[in-house]
């Protein structure tokens, strides 16, 4: 079951981006998610806005999400590519889940589609656990962004018919 987050969720949601934090290190992923990202301040304003969500499994948090409909500013120029197209868009943001869940990259997918007919989404180049799981789920490479802070990541986009 997938649920809005609101404030009282708080301490869940971060626990599970510390634990997707300790996944990515682990994988060799040391450069992404660092410095404090995501923020408290973020995920707050996520929720605020109705962005944010969490997969649950016999009521309890093991996923959390943001999924934020588009344009997405740091989206408007992509360098090295090109948008295969100008639908309007959703973007998942901010992927972090418990050690033993799994098959949620799949359950924030089926839901972001109910949504919207195209989805984007970037990663850090050193994440090739989201770079295989977008590949597996038919995301096609479209170029790189940068993120506000000017960090580069790579786009990935998918449209269903």
């Amino acid at each position: 079951m997938i649920k809005h987050a609101t404030t009282e969720d708080l301490p869940i949601i971060m626990h599970l981006i510390e634990e997707g934090r300790k996944k990515m290190i682990a994988q060799g992923n040391t450069r992404q998610w660092t410095k404090g990202h995501p923020t408290q301040e973020q995920v707050l304003e996520d929720i605020s806005r109705g962005n944010s969500y969490l997969i649950m499994e016999n009521d309890e948090a093991v996923c959390t999400f943001a999924l934020v409909a588009g344009p997405d500013e740091t989206y408007a120029k992509i360098y090295d590519g090109s948008w295969p197209n100008d639908a309007p868009y959703y973007v998942i943001h901010r992927v972090a889940s418990s050690p033993s869940a799994r098959g949620m990259m799949r359950q924030i997918l089926d839901y972001a589609f109910t949504k919207a007919s195209t989805i984007r989404i970037d990663t850090h180049e050193d994440n090739h656990t989201m770079r295989c799981l977008l590949e597996k789920n038919g995301f096609t490479y479209c170029g790189i962004i940068h993120l506000a802070n000017g960090d580069p990541r790579l786009a990935f986009a998918k449209t269903i018919t």
